[in-house]
């Protein structure tokens, strides 16, 4: 039976903090099995108290004596308060030091189930504003195992936007390109599981699309196949799990307007505040609200 990606980070993790003498920071990583099973029950555990400033800054110190450390924020919500240290001084090391700052931030997104408007949320766009940090969102297990490789062999910093609905995933997610599709779909995060859902059923009425799954949000590089695709459409959007304005899904779409000329349409949580109840949470667009908008931009495209 495949692994799912909760099952390969926690192997990740374990084969780190026993091979390579490794450190992982966190609050409550003992206490509790609501991280997905993602937790190793091993020595290098280091849990913290609810210092959500002081936190990061261990963390940050550790990976300036290059030990490679995992530091694990439990909610994205919670980053207002952790980023200080990780933007001012892992992301600055090299500038400040002249001293790298291996570390690996896993930042666990989600929102809904009435976590209200604290802790909820995907907030990777804002890591991608300041220089000196790689933002990734894997989704799948070669994906994350990809990551983890990649953050080994370089010594910058990495942000990892996780998603609790990844940690049951077992199936890698490939590109889809098809023949005569009206509009090229790039998706982040879990929107990618929206999207797919969407993609299938307007297909039965008729309206093909590609669908790119983006990981690598900072650098963003451009792939050929990509840009194939968006000259072949004439017509994309970004659909991301973080806020749309001046979110990742607008920094891309503009991207690769600048890139290609083609029209393409960023998509991502509403400007607004989560609340606790069902009928006021700020969610990740639909399969249903997807589908709307899609049509909708396509109707545009063709008037």
């Amino acid at each position: 039976m495949a692994k799912t990606t909760a099952e390969i980070i926690r192997e990740i993790t374990r084969n780190h903090l026993l091979n390579n003498d490794g450190l992982m920071f966190g609050q409550s990583l003992k206490g509790a099995g609501w991280l997905g099973g993602t937790i190793p029950d091993c020595e290098g555990l280091v849990d913290l108290p609810i210092t959500d400033i002081a936190g990061p800054g261990f963390a940050v110190g550790a990976a300036l004596m290059n030990t490679r450390p995992i530091f694990l924020v439990r909610y994205q919500g919670f980053l207002w308060l952790n980023s200080s240290p990780l933007i001012n001084y892992a992301a600055k090391s090299l500038s400040i030091w002249n001293r790298p700052c291996p570390l690996f931030i896993r930042a666990v997104g989600m929102e809904g189930d009435g976590i209200g408007p604290v802790a909820s949320g995907c907030l990777h766009s804002i890591f991608m504003h300041p220089p000196g940090m790689k933002v990734v969102a894997p989704m799948t297990p070669v994906e994350y195992q990809d990551v983890w490789n990649d953050f080994y062999s370089n010594e910058k910093p990495v942000f990892v936007s996780e998603h609790r609905s990844s940690y049951a995933i077992s199936k890698e997610m490939p590109d889809i390109i098809n023949q005569k599709s009206k509009i090229t779909i790039m998706a982040i995060s879990a929107a990618r599981i929206n999207a797919l859902e969407a993609i299938d059923e307007l297909i039965k009425e008729g309206i093909d699309c590609d669908i790119f799954h983006l990981v690598n949000l900072k650098p963003f590089k451009i792939s050929d196949k990509l840009v194939c695709s968006l000259n072949s459409t004439k017509l994309g959007i970004v659909i991301d799990t973080d806020f749309e304005t001046c979110g990742a899904s607008q920094s891309i779409a503009y991207e690769l307007m600048l890139k290609t000329g083609v029209r393409i349409h960023g998509y991502g949580l509403a400007d607004k505040v989560s609340g606790v109840s069902k009928d006021t949470e700020n969610l990740t667009p639909s399969k249903l609200e997807i589908i709307d908008k899609i049509k909708s931009i396509i109707a545009q495209n063709e008037y």
